[in-house]
């Protein structure tokens, strides 16, 4: 919904001035130069980017819209989730959770998770590196080095559809340019023809510059930036299980080790010390 209010802000703003500065919002209306830039702009997203890049802007769309759910909630699920399983591990033994990691779909812990369990890739980040831990062939040091490693990976991976965003906004106003160019192309044509018809032709050609500029800085480049955050969030997730896991690989019992975890989250979305243990404890 913050979003949605941005988005609101920067129209209001923008055509309240024009219209309170006397200007008509019909002569705004330009159809076939919103075609030419959306169109345009579209085209050049599909040129320069792998389906799967645009599949994950669209996945992504409805965190734009309606904020991301990487929010405390979910990292106190995160965290107690991480609890149960090294808990288990501890009591039991690391075999005790290999039912757990070979189906989570299954399990009794990751069902009490939904949230977590929908994220197949966090799910399978989980399962690889406790399967790992079970092996007892990896000193911490080493097991730290794969975390890095697969956490850079997927952080690129993540930042990908910003990354696409970003330069669509930088294509914008060039496009925006194009549909001038193009309105000016149409009023040369008609210079014999009556003033009034020339000054439509030219006001929907400057149109085409205004919605250029328009959407690039007041949608498209927010909204990429939007996506950067929005990754940066995810792979915080995983350097959460990262502190988690490696804690306990060092010996430290869950409780500890999920402190570890705890203290590697953003500050917005960090659950307090009491307020996770309560968690745990309801769990």
């Amino acid at each position: 919904m913050f979003k949605l209010l941005g988005f609101i802000i920067v129209l209001g703003s923008v055509l309240g001035g024009y219209v309170l500065s006397h200007g008509e919002l019909m002569a705004l209306w330009q159809p076939y130069e919103l075609l030419i830039i959306a169109g345009a702009s579209i085209g050049a997203f599909f040129i320069a980017n792998p389906p799967s890049v645009f599949a994950a802007v669209l996945r992504l769309f409805p965190s734009l819209l309606f904020g991301s759910r990487f929010n405390q909630a979910y990292f106190m699920d995160l965290l107690g989730l991480l609890f149960e399983l090294l808990n288990k591990s501890r009591r039991d033994g690391m075999m005790a959770i290999e039912s757990d990691l070979d189906d989570p779909a299954g399990s009794a812990i990751f069902t009490r998770y939904p949230a977590i369990l929908r994220e197949a890739h966090l799910t399978e980040f989980i399962a690889d590196y406790l399967r790992l831990m079970s092996s007892g062939n990896m000193a911490p040091h080493e097991l730290e080095s794969l975390f890095d490693m697969e956490i850079e990976t997927r952080a690129e991976e993540l930042g990908r559809p910003g990354v696409a965003m970003n330069k669509v906004a930088d294509a914008l106003p060039g496009f925006g340019i194009v549909a001038a160019v193009m309105g000016i192309v149409i009023t040369m044509k008609g210079l014999g023809g009556p003033p009034e018809v020339l000054g439509m032709h030219v006001a929907a050609a400057l149109v085409g510059t205004f919605l250029g500029i328009l959407l690039a800085y007041g949608f498209v480049g927010p909204m990429a930036h939007a996506l950067e955050h929005i990754s940066q969030e995810e792979v915080n997730a995983y350097e959460c299980v990262k502190a988690c896991l490696i804690a306990s690989l060092g010996g430290m019992p869950p409780a500890l080790a999920v402190e570890f975890g705890r203290k590697a989250l953003y500050a917005h979305s960090r659950p307090s010390f009491m307020e996770l243990e309560q968690h745990v404890r309801s769990r």
